[in-house]
């Protein structure tokens, strides 16, 4: 018996919940009106923060950077969706915070034989902190993010499971 791939257990799991698929109702608007852009580590979660299904659109990526993608979901989020709040949310112990640009690109190349035109950039950071920061002007100085817009950001202990807010600098 061949053993299930992650997916086809997804699949499974997926047939079973969409017997009593209770969400169907549910609106596309958070109804916290908060969108949340955090990283794709597997620590950080809805449960992490207190949040439920519906209460915030979760935006991922690695690293938690502001980028023209991210940017653009928030800008759906806010615009057509109604969030007001925005929590930018990156954490300790990120893969990014343990290699370079150049590492990763020669390390993908060493894999791959090959070089790429894309993605232009990695984003890596040696400085938790101050990513936090560079990702919150990014978005405070965007002209077409609001004033009226919260714009907050934060590190995620993975070791003790608390939020620690950053100051501007």
């Amino acid at each position: 018996m061949l053993a299930m791939s992650a997916i086809d257990e997804v699949l499974a799991a997926n047939e079973i919940y969409s017997r009593t698929h209770e969400l169907r109702k549910q609106s596309p608007r958070p109804e916290r009106k908060l969108a949340v852009l955090t990283c794709m580590d597997t620590r950080l979660s809805i449960r992490t923060l207190g949040l439920s299904t519906g209460d915030a659109h979760i935006i991922r990526n690695a690293g938690g950077i502001v980028t023209e993608d991210t940017l653009r979901s928030l800008l759906v989020s806010h615009y057509l969706l109604g969030t007001e709040e925005i929590m930018i949310i990156n954490h300790t112990d990120c893969g990014l915070m343990h290699s370079s640009e150049q590492d990763l690109r020669n390390r993908i190349h060493d894999r791959t034989g090959t070089a790429a035109v894309a993605p232009a950039f990695f984003y890596a950071f040696q400085n938790v902190d101050e990513n936090v920061r560079d990702q919150l002007q990014k978005l405070r100085s965007h002209p077409w993010i609001p004033k009226s817009v919260t714009v907050r950001g934060f590190v995620y202990d993975v070791a003790s499971g608390r939020l620690r807010e950053i100051k501007d600098a």
